[in-house]
């Protein structure tokens, strides 16, 4: 009885998701790669970097044809509800299968790009795939920045032909994307001892969709540290403050869902503090009432001490700061109308080391116009007496719409599902770019199942489309 390609597919997805593997820690999936192609008799080379080849001998009667590079990267963001206990260095990601959808307990799926790993497995392990010799290549440090790509050793393929499977539409053929880069801000504060009577409060925002920075960034999600910013500065103009700690958001890439402050107030000003509060509260909630439906904003009064707090002067500096900062869509595409051209997600804040931590996120698919927000988030941080670093500036990868393989592609889906797909230049970074660069010049696709609401606890994808994503690769394979 044959094997059906779906349950395939979830059988070695699962396996994946068995292991930790988050940027920095793909260690362990890389070695059951490794041990999952030599029970095959698959050869596999690994670079200095950490990226992974397996090289899977062509099928019957296809030993003369090209080699093809079937491509998506080990890692995976890792974020989980405020109530989950998960730890992602030691824990297995929970499955759970809901109808036609898989979502994990609390935490990101690691569909993005678990799911890529997969399939590519089973292709490697269906014999009925009369497919031509096959270079897969899993690369690491995907979410940190393409740094695996960026860092290939092009000597670890030989192919000319790349399908990256790590997109999240199915029917849809990516032919390009935005370029990125980040900047780290660090403040510097001065701090003192409390008094022994000010009033301590903890402020909290939290129930936020949050999502992928690239994906999601024009759906009119919150964003928790700017949200969270928003009020202290507006209670710090009638009740002066003085921050304690200021933690939101664990990914540059990932809109940050929660984000929380602690700080004081003296108890002559706590009552206005608390007006303020429930102003700014009811503000909030009719904003966003049909964007974010399940937004919570809690002001709690704490009873014991803190250690130490920022001058007020620095705090209303660093508050200021993450107020002025930019986040979201800077531009619409003039080009592709409705696409977004730029934009910033400021991903992460962090009060530590004596000083306030910013990561603020770019994206965009022109890249002057990437320099440009990039500038412009550096120009705000320095006028606030802050310290920037840049990251490496990836640039777009530039569409190539008479591409051979594109051409394949569109025949061979319509063939197949009797549908037309899409063919769009997205948001979010891939690396076919960046490793078509490293190689010379690769003819290059991405394509992949539909996931939906990445680098989110709500992350899930949904099965059915795994079928038509078989159907199609099997049959760009076999031609």
């Amino acid at each position: 009885m044959p094997v059906i390609p779906t349950d395939l597919i979830l059988k070695n997805f699962e396996k994946v998701s068995s292991i930790p593997r988050g940027t920095k820690y793909e260690a362990g999936i890389r070695r059951c790669l490794i041990e999952w192609a030599a029970e095959r008799n698959f050869k596999s080379r690994t670079d200095a970097a950490g990226n992974l080849a397996v090289y899977v001998p062509a099928g019957k009667g296809a030993e003369d044809r090209p080699v093809l590079i079937l491509q998506g990267h080990m890692d995976m963001v890792w974020q989980k509800i405020p109530e989950s206990n998960h730890d992602f260095t030691r824990d297995p990601i929970q499955l759970i299968r809901e109808g036609d959808w898989i979502r994990a307990n609390g935490t990101t799926l690691g569909a993005d790009n678990g799911i890529g790993i997969a399939l590519m497995m089973s292709l490697a392990e269906d014999g009925s795939v009369g497919h031509p010799p096959l270079e897969l290549l899993f690369t690491v440090e995907e979410e940190l920045g393409l740094v695996g790509a960026d860092n290939l050793d092009p000597g670890l393929v030989t192919g000319r032909t790349l399908i990256n499977l790590d997109f999240d539409e199915e029917g849809v053929f990516t032919i390009g994307c935005a370029g990125g880069g980040s900047l780290y801000i660090t403040l510097p504060l001065t701090w003192e001892k409390p008094s022994a009577d000010d009033s301590v409060f903890e402020l909290k925002v939290g129930g936020l969709k949050g999502g992928h920075s690239g994906d999601d960034i024009h759906k009119h999600r919150a964003n928790a540290n700017k949200l969270l910013a928003r009020v202290l500065d507006s209670i710090q103009r009638d009740a002066p403050i003085r921050l304690s700690n200021f933690k939101g958001g664990t990914a540059r890439n990932a809109i940050p869902r929660d984000a929380e402050a602690a700080f004081t107030c003296s108890k002559e000003q706590a009552d206005l503090l608390r007006e303020k509060f429930s102003v700014l509260l009811q503000m909030v909630r009719d904003e966003h009432a049909r964007t974010e439906p399940n937004l919570q904003m809690t002001l709690t009064e704490r009873n014991e001490r803190l250690e130490q707090t920022a001058l007020q002067a620095d705090t209303e500096k660093a508050i200021r700061l993450l107020v002025s900062l930019p986040n979201g869509v800077a531009a619409f595409s003039a080009e592709n109308e409705g696409s977004v051209e730029t934009s910033n997600n400021i991903g992460i804040v962090e009060m530590k080391d004596g000083a306030l931590y910013v990561v603020s996120n770019h994206r965009s698919s022109v890249l002057t116009r990437l320099n440009e927000i990039i500038d412009r988030v550096e120009a705000i941080a320095l006028l606030a007496g802050a310290a920037t670093e840049r990251t490496k500036i990836f640039p777009p990868w530039q569409p190539d719409n008479h591409s051979d393989l594109l051409k394949k592609c569109i025949a061979t889906y319509k063939s197949v599902l009797e549908e037309e797909p899409k063919v769009i230049v997205c948001h979010g970074g891939l690396e076919c770019g960046i490793i078509s660069d490293r190689c010379g010049g690769l003819d290059s696709i991405s394509m992949g199942a539909t996931i939906r609401y990445l680098h989110s606890p709500d992350e899930r994808l949904f099965v059915p489309s795994l079928e038509k994503v078989w159907k199609v690769l099997k049959a760009l394979l076999s031609a």
